[in-house]
């Protein structure tokens, strides 16, 4: 897998409290963290309220850190730490998972690769044995090596021809990004995957899949006490590695806008997508940024939702800003309904982001924002798995997961004047590169 109230604001002292009022309010303290010897961190946090609990393991490397001929490298261990290890063989990760009543994901990005467990809580002994086996002892065997290529393959293909998206995202990026590796897909080039070889690999894991590289996050109906007596049995022994190298190129500043068109028979109406430069997640600007993208396309009532798709424009729009560890990209999308042309439907988002820079946010509209972040936001702390990915997100996006507990403060500290301060710094038309996907060019 590759790679997403009405109440008002809510004090961090009481983030938890609310999902349940027969749960005790958790705060940060409540999170427990541990460091090995060997680096690698836990983040432990006791939920009681069902009988199950997740582990969450984020290892800091994604498509970023990889480099012409070897991309897609990141996303293909993703697969490969399914395939057999030294004590668990091929298939015996999912049998032993599913025999005791768990499961299990993974998933890719530019910046981390991120392995999911969910299992009742008296598995959890198996679970830290499962997964310390493959980061000590990955099999890297040739014949599963050549199938798995094979898969991966297969899904970069089956990806670009199925997703118009895909195809476009891929193309924008490419064209935005000159420098920085956030410019290849995060599945890899087709010549890239074809061409890896066995040394490459087995370089790549050594560097990059190290316990001092790694954030484990456990959630659930589990005791602190048992949880760092498992990880000093389990994974304590597992030798670091040499800290892997900084990544240290930074993109120029783009001096004007990029343009890209690409074809694709298949595609009925023009799908359009700006890619802004923005900045990391750690960056103050962040939270603003984000609910600019709330006001801009979320929801019916948001302005470009009402101008392209009210109008009869376009038959959707949205637009997203996510994690980065470095500065990438706002992105603005939209498909042109009918006989509309890709022209039509950027003069009329233009004119609305001009008009908001120009005027500002009202005060209903930016508390309407906020709400549909901290909505989503709490949403996701539901769950003892929402939990465990969302301190793991904190602690590696934002640079510690107690930040998490601070974000309600930060949403609303965001001011109408901060929104259009960074509509203003942002969405430029020098920042912006511009991709249109069509059957035939206008």
């Amino acid at each position: 897998m590759e790679r997403h109230f009405k109440r008002r604001v809510l004090l961090a002292a009481s983030l938890f409290g609310l999902m349940s009022s027969a749960q005790a309010v958790t705060t940060a303290k409540d999170v427990q963290t541990l460091t090995l010897a060997n680096g690698m961190k836990f983040l432990v946090l006791e939920d009681h309220s069902i009988p199950n609990a997740n582990f969450y393991v984020f290892w800091k490397v994604g498509s970023r850190n990889e480099h012409p001929g070897i991309t897609g490298l990141s996303h293909f261990f993703e697969h490969m730490m399914f395939n057999g290890a030294k004590k668990y063989g091929p298939k015996q990760f999912d049998r032993v998972m599913e025999a005791n009543g768990g499961a299990n994901n993974a998933y890719t990005t530019n910046d981390v690769t991120v392995y999911t467990d969910w299992f009742p809580a008296s598995a959890l002994a198996t679970i830290f044995d499962l997964e310390a086996d493959r980061i000590a002892d990955l099999n890297l065997d040739d014949a599963m090596v050549a199938s798995e290529r094979g898969v991966v393959a297969s899904e970069r293909t089956t990806g670009l021809e199925n997703s118009p998206w895909r195809t476009l995202g891929e193309e924008v990026d490419g064209a935005a990004f000159r420098a920085h590796p956030y410019s290849w897909p995060v599945i890899g080039h087709e010549s890239d995957i074809k061409n890896w070889k066995k040394s490459d690999l087995q370089s790549y894991f050594d560097t990059y899949y190290a316990p001092n590289n790694a954030v484990a996050v456990v959630v659930g109906d589990v005791e602190v006490a048992e949880v760092k007596k498992l990880a000093e049995q389990y994974f304590a022994p597992i030798p670091a590695a040499e800290p892997p190298r900084p990544i240290h190129t930074v993109e120029p500043e783009q001096k004007g806008e990029k343009r890209l068109f690409v074809q694709k028979d298949s595609v009925s109406t023009p799908h359009l997508l700006i890619g802004y430069k923005t900045p990391a997640a750690s960056h103050p600007d962040y939270y603003a940024l984000s609910l600019l993208t709330s006001i801009l396309a979320e929801g019916n009532s948001s302005r470009l939702y009402q101008a392209l798709v009210d109008s009869g424009l376009a038959t959707m729009v949205g637009a997203d800003y996510e994690e980065h560890f470095d500065p990438y990209l706002l992105g603005i999308y939209a498909i042109a309904s009918g006989d509309t042309k890709a022209a039509q439907i950027e003069s009329v988002l233009y004119a609305e982001i001009d008009k908001l820079i120009k005027n500002g946010v009202s005060k209903e509209e930016l508390q309407k924002a906020r709400s549909q972040k901290l909505m989503r936001f709490y949403k996701q702390l539901e769950t003892i798995n929402g939990k465990a990915n969302t301190l793991g997100t904190y602690e590696v996006y934002f640079g510690s997961y107690d930040k998490m507990f601070n974000a309600p403060k930060a949403y609303e500290q965001v001011s109408a004047a901060d929104i259009q301060r960074v509509a203003r710094d942002y969405l430029s038309k020098s920042r912006r590169t511009v991709g249109i996907l069509a059957a035939k060019e206008d």
